[in-house]
């Protein structure tokens, strides 16, 4: 559900996180969405409307409205 401000600009965007519905503000980046997710010192793959997107372009990569993303924690043994 998007909130759009007076001027018609969405202030909100609807994202869908490992299949849950979620949202967050326009013009996050899904390095925001890491850091609300609390995931940011853990090691992660995202992968965003199924294209796999390096840690390192996470800042650069503005989320959209509708954007489907799937975050894995990565969990070291043997």
């Amino acid at each position: 559900m998007n909130r759009k401000a007076t001027t018609g600009v969405a202030r909100e965007i609807a994202v869908t996180v490992n299949g849950e519905p979620r949202t967050c503000g326009a013009g996050a980046t899904a390095a925001d969405l890491v850091v609300a997710l609390g995931l940011v010192a853990r090691p992660i793959a995202v992968e965003i409307n199924r294209e796999v997107v390096p840690r390192a372009r996470l800042a650069g990569h503005r989320l959209e409205d509708g954007d489907r993303l799937e975050i894995v924690t990565l969990v070291g043994g043997g």
